[in-house]
Parts: C-alpha cells; structure tokens; sequence
C-alpha cells in the first residue's frame, strides 16, 4: 500500500449557506449536517429548497459520498435515489473521486467509515465550542492506497464481512427490544387487569407529599446528595452522575427525601423519570417525593404503578390539557386504579423485582454484543488499510455472525 494525499484522488465540495427565507414547502430535500448521521441519511424534518442558476451546482446525485464538517465531524453517508432530488447545505461536504481507475467509489466509502479517517479528521479539528474542518482539510488527510486489484479483494471481503456483521446487529437489536418488552408487558398485564378483590381508589388515598421546600445552602442539607430529572434514566429507575447540594452550587428551594419515597418526575411525563432512592437527600421541586401510606401502599407497588402505560397516558394527558410538558400535583391525585391488598402488593412486586433483573441482565448482555459487533467492524477496516486483511477474515467474518 501507497500512502497517498486525498486530494490527489478526490474532489472535495463544500454546500452552499442556504438560509431558512430560501426554505419552500417542495423541491429539493436540502441535506443539513444533523441530516448526515453515521452510514445514513435521516430524512426526519425535512427542509427544501428550489435551485436556480446560482446553485444547481450544488445538486446532488445517486451515490455521492458526504461528510460532516461541523460538530461531530466525519460522519459519513451515501446519497441514494430514495434521497433525490437533494441539494447539498454549508457545513457538508461532497466527496467525488478524480479516476476511478486509481480508487474505487467502494474503497474510498469503507477507508471513510473507518476510525483511521476519523481520527486523522479530529486530529486536524479547530474550534472551541465544537470541531469544524474545511475541504482543504481533507484534502490533505492521507489514504493507504492499495492496488485497483486489490481495492476490489478488499471490498468483497469487507462487503461479505459487513453483511454478515449488520445481520447479527439486526437480530441482535430484536433481541435487545423482546427483552426490554419482557418486563413492561408484564407490568402492563397487571394494572390492566385487576383481581376482582382489588378496591378502586385515587392515589391521593394511598399515598401523600410530607416534604417542604428547604434551603439547600443550610449547613444541615448542603452537602446531601441532589437528584434532578437529569439524573433519572427513562424507564429503568437508575441515577447517573448524582452530586452534593455544595457541588452543584445549589441555591433554589429543593425537598427532602427519604428511603421510604417514590421519585417521580412531573416534567415531560412521557419520559417515566422514576426512581426508589436507597439514601436521605434533596430532590428538584420538579420531582414529586411521594410517600406511601402505610397499610394501604407498597413502596415498590408505587414505583411500578408510577411507569405502567395506564398511569403514563393518564399524566400525558393530563399535561397536555394543561398546555405544559408537567403533571400538577391536582392532577397526578386525581389518578383513580384498583390497588390489591398489601400483601398482595408485596408477592407481585417481588415478581416483578425479578423479571425486571432478569430483563436487565439480558439487556447487558446484547448491548455488550452490540458494541462488539461495531467494534468489529472497525477492526476489520483497521486492517484493511493496513495491509493485514488476509485470511484472518475468515475468522472475523465467523465472529461476526456466531
């Protein structure tokens, strides 16, 4: 392989700094830089445009190779007929090849989609608040260049690798989504359908708010730990990155919360920003510090009622009646279901305690074979531009798809 300046091989076109007066309702689909993510085009949001003298040079064509220049630079996709008619925007760059006869479109695409480029692209990158690169840039980056006869050998085999790759991340991903719906479809299965002996009632019946706003300055609460709707992870009731009162600098009004608890997020209801804290601390005065009422409600009963999809349509509804993206306190008691005896509560929250572990523990799993499959991708095209994609691939390919 010969190491050679990109420019040499390709031409490189930045887009045209179309502004949004110059946006129509139909035309050309105008390819932005967020339309460009890595190895596609998303077509969500679509802006257009009409083309006159003046750009149609900037009109582009089935099988045109772009890359991101701004923000996460080196992002890379194919225009397809599916994309067309497109117009290319500022901060996007075409990439066409010189002479086919010395690098093929396929070769080039693959060397564009390895971490080789995107390295060399970051190393490069200027900019404080975020990376930005030019086409001359590029131009200057280098391409280990192999032979035409060889450019082919290498892309049959990273096609056929590749192929084999994206069918194990597409199971992978099935996988992936059957055990996430494991645990919610039978937590849904149980508050859609009551005993007979459960006893309807508001939640303003079973459970309450004993928290009042506290200055999180006081040498009593600053250095307690502070949970914010960020902090939530949607869905799965895990925290991230919590830090003291003193850390964050706190200064507003937050509540107090203890172990006995339920966390729920009044913003954006949609998310189901849920969480059983196991410490004392102070929580957002978006986030509701609810307590349930002993003898009636079962912390755990609570915190599943609190992310079944009866529960989330009824406070997404609720939020949109009120104009904003939040559940009022009125509105989040006013919500009626049918509650079991405690016991009851207790021997189906052990239940679903388990089923959601296990769901969880296969999650791992396949998101750890996800990322194996990806980082498999990028050892196959480090070798490929390093001279070292010889009958190993074999193996790799078998990896791949085992």
């Amino acid at each position: 392989m010969e190491d050679r300046q990109l420019g040499d091989l390709i031409n490189v076109q930045s887009g045209y700094a179309f502004k949004s007066k110059d946006y129509t309702d139909k035309g050309h689909f105008l390819i932005r830089i967020g339309n460009v993510q890595d190895g596609c085009l998303a077509l969500d949001k679509p802006k257009y445009v009409t083309l006159d003298d003046r750009t149609i040079r900037f009109s582009l064509h089935e099988g045109d190779l772009l890359t991101s220049l701004t923000g996460n630079i080196g992002r890379v996709a194919r225009v397809d007929k599916s994309h067309l008619p497109a117009a290319l925007n500022q901060r996007v760059a075409r990439l066409t090849i010189k002479d086919v006869n010395v690098i093929s479109e396929e070769y080039l695409y693959y060397f564009l989609k390895s971490d080789v480029f995107k390295n060399e692209l970051s190393s490069i990158g200027h900019g404080a608040a975020q990376q930005n690169v030019s086409p001359n840039s590029i131009k200057a980056l280098t391409i280990p260049l192999a032979s035409r006869s060889e450019q082919k050998r290498i892309v049959t085999i990273l096609d056929e690798a590749f192929a084999g790759i994206d069918t194990a991340i597409a199971n992978t991903e099935k996988n992936l989504a059957n055990a996430r719906e494991l645990f919610e479809s039978y937590l849904n299965l149980i508050f859609a359908q009551p005993g007979l002996d459960w006893k309807e009632r508001s939640l303003d019946d079973v459970c309450g708010i004993d928290s009042n706003l506290i200055d999180p300055r006081k040498e009593e609460f600053i250095d307690l730990p502070h949970i914010g709707a960020g902090n939530i992870v949607s869905k799965t009731g895990e925290l991230l990155d919590v830090k003291t009162a003193r850390e964050e600098g706190l200064k507003s009004g937050k509540f107090l919360f203890n172990e006995k608890m339920v966390l729920y997020s009044k913003i954006r209801p949609y998310l189901e920003k849920v969480v059983r804290p196991d410490f004392n601390g102070l929580c957002s005065a978006d986030i509701y510090p609810l307590m349930p009422k002993e003898g009636l409600l079962v912390r755990d009963f609570l915190y599943y009622l609190l992310l079944s999809r009866q529960f989330t349509d009824y406070a997404i509804a609720g939020s949109a009646r009120a104009g904003m993206p939040k559940v009022n306190r009125n509105h989040l008691f006013q919500y009626v279901t049918s509650f079991p005896e405690v016991s009851i509560q207790e021997k189906l929250s052990d239940q679903l305690n388990s089923i959601e572990i296990e769901s969880k523990r296969l999650e791992l799993i396949y998101l750890e074979k996800l990322n194996s499959l990806k980082e498999l991708k990028q050892s196959l095209l480090q070798k490929a531009f390093s001279g070292e994609l010889t009958a190993e691939a074999d193996k790799l390919m078998d990896d791949a798809v085992a």
